[in-house]
């Protein structure tokens, strides 16, 4: 990997007198690093993500990445295992098994390699915490458990209902011939 500032390169690197410096790995790509992370990257992602999130982009190893074919292939190949497990996961739904689970593990397949399924993750894991955040809230813990406190006293309040009303004889009836 080499580092070169614009000074030193002169006119050849495009972005004379400005003083950044450029980072170029060793295919001699700009991979954006210590222009705050502007350029893209050699995968197609950026440097210096935000709040040390990993840079979008293909996660595909080098060798692969390095061939545009075997690069489309892979891309195809990882788009079909992840819808496969999301149309499972969405299989799963009314069905028993961990639907929601099996279809984030679909959209975590499709990140490996998609933009915008790291988007959509990176969303999901944002609002999950500010949920969670939100439900530490001792006024919001207290609202919780005191609309728990009433739902479970109005059901009680029409069971004892129902038992008296009816005894403890089922709304159906079942003839024994």
């Amino acid at each position: 990997m080499t580092v070169r500032s614009d000074e030193a390169r002169g006119d050849a690197g495009g972005n004379t007198g400005t003083g950044d410096a450029i980072v170029r790995d060793d295919t001699g790509v700009p991979t954006g690093a210590g222009d705050g992370g502007g350029e893209p990257d050699a995968r197609g992602g950026t440097e210096g993500a935000a709040d040390g999130e990993k840079p979008l982009g293909s996660r595909a190893p080098h060798f692969i990445r390095r061939s545009r074919p075997l690069h489309l292939s892979w891309q195809v190949a990882v788009f079909l295992v992840g819808l496969a497990v999301v149309v499972l996961g969405v299989i799963m739904l009314p069905l028993p098994g961990p639907g929601w689970v099996v279809i984030f593990l679909g959209m975590g397949i499709w990140a490996t390699e998609f933009v915008w399924a790291q988007l959509a993750l990176r969303w999901t894991r944002r609002k999950v915490a500010e949920a969670a955040q939100k439900a530490l809230d001792p006024r919001v813990r207290r609202r919780n458990l005191t609309l728990t406190v009433i739902g479970v006293a109005l059901i009680a309040a029409l069971g004892g209902w129902y038992l008296w009303k009816y005894g403890l004889v089922m709304p159906w009836k079942i003839d024994e011939d």
